[in-house]
């Protein structure tokens, strides 16, 4: 799609041209050095999937138990410079992500924590550094290297010990109060456990956005991503805060995908055969899309929040992602184990949210929904998540968190699964 591959260009060259007589962020830097922060981010993962009937190959394993059972530790540390004085501001970010396996086994690997040795067993340890540098005019910055992205049509994921990174360019433009624009053109993903560039095989996805704020309550979003050879997405979200007094609110949240697969399926094949008779068979393919919806409505009524969400699927297929970054699936039924995003699914969920800081015991809340999906076929999907998480308020430890979480996933097509995780994380703030 041309039009995307020319949209960064473009919205440089308009925020170049644009200068604004209020402050903007670039007027008001301190410098490179004196605006720079350094943060060490410590994650640790223990992670228990029971597939609940034996060694029965769920396991990628040399030797399957039947579960997979790992524990990792994520260490990263993140330096942001702040951006040199003038019109056009210059800064520097870099990473280094390095995983350390304390537990594993080649029967219990498979957690997608670690990198897979030749005999079957998780990687003992993994490191890699990147770095991005990065240009600011007025309230637009354009960053270009390796970077975390958070955009509803390409995320990179963070549910492991380390994240998924992106290489490319990034633009983000807050020109104008409450509308955000982006737009970016990155040639390379990598994956959770693997270090090299483009672990993921993404060939090239040219992304735009805008986000605007209506109201203080009221907002929306329209994206649209164009990945070579693999499918176009488009993206919407409204979402709406109704308060009600000081302790209730009624939040709506709505979010759709749009999505044309460019490859499709072969449906059917031509022979064809030549003057020398030479036979040529080759497959048609047809054209395959997908649409997928969630809304979400939650009431909040002091320490307790209440939801309820429907998700709806309809197409040629489920929705796919995975190659646009493992994050890129911004619904209500994206839950802890399941998607609940097969061909032509429809799910409801409930969901309830405690906060125990009203109760005096800051830093300590609960969470539990259920779910349940049905497809064609009598095809059938439930999960169960129960949580628990608390975050130590002040002192030594201060930000030091420890969090629960339980999925029951019970599917009468390809079976259960019991999945447990145990996550322990200590953000450190240097500078």
């Amino acid at each position: 799609m041309q039009v995307m591959k020319w949209s960064v260009i473009a919205l440089a060259v308009a925020a170049g041209t644009s200068q604004m007589a209020v402050a903007s962020s670039q007027s008001e830097s301190n410098g490179f050095i004196e605006d720079s922060s350094f943060n060490i981010f410590n994650r640790v993962l223990y992670m228990n999937r029971d597939f609940r009937n034996g060694p029965n190959g769920a396991s990628t394993s040399a030797n399957p138990a039947g579960y997979s059972e790992e524990t990792g530790l994520g260490i990263r540390l993140l330096y942001e410079s702040g951006f040199t004085q003038g019109t056009v501001g210059v800064g520097v970010d870099a990473h280094s992500l390095s995983s350390i396996k304390i537990d594993s086994g080649r029967g219990r690997y498979g957690t997608g924590q670690f990198a897979q040795t030749d005999d079957g067993r998780g990687d003992d340890t993994q490191s890699e550094v990147g770095g991005a540098i990065k240009f600011r005019i007025s309230d637009t910055v354009l960053k270009y290297g390796n970077q975390f992205v958070a955009s509803p049509v390409f995320s990179t994921d963070d549910s492991r010990i380390l994240p998924e990174v992106a290489t490319g360019t990034y633009l983000v433009s807050n020109e104008i109060d409450g509308l955000e624009l982006s737009a970016g053109r990155f040639t390379a993903l990598n994956d959770q456990v693997q270090t090299y560039r483009d672990s993921l095989g993404l060939k090239e996805i040219n992304i735009v956005g805008a986000n605007y704020s209506f109201t203080d309550n009221f907002s929306g979003g329209l994206h649209a991503s164009d990945a070579d050879d693999l499918y176009r997405k488009y993206y919407g979200n409204l979402n709406y805060n109704m308060p009600f007094s000081d302790e209730q609110a009624l939040n709506l949240d709505f979010n759709i995908y749009k999505t044309k697969y460019d490859k499709g399926y072969v449906e059917s094949y031509t022979t064809e055969t030549d003057d020398d008779g030479n036979v040529t068979t080759q497959g048609v393919r047809e054209s395959r899309d997908n649409t997928i919806w969630s809304l979400a409505a939650a009431y909040s009524l002091g320490a307790h929040t209440f939801t309820l969400a429907h998700q709806r699927a309809t197409g040629d297929e489920g929705y796919r992602y995975g190659e646009d970054g493992g994050g890129t699936i911004w619904l209500a039924n994206s839950v802890q184990y399941s998607d609940f995003n097969q061909e032509d699914e429809k799910s409801w969920q409930a969901r309830y949210d405690i906060n125990m800081a009203s109760y005096g015991v800051p830093g300590l809340s609960f969470m539990t929904r259920y779910i349940r999906g049905t497809a064609a076929d009598s095809y059938t999907e439930r999960e169960l998540n129960i949580e628990a998480k608390y975050v130590i308020q002040e002192g030594a430890a201060k930000d030091l968190s420890f969090r629960i979480r339980n999925a029951f996933y019970r599917d009468n097509a390809q079976g259960d699964v019991n999945d447990f995780r145990l996550i322990v994380e200590y953000p450190l703030s240097i500078l």
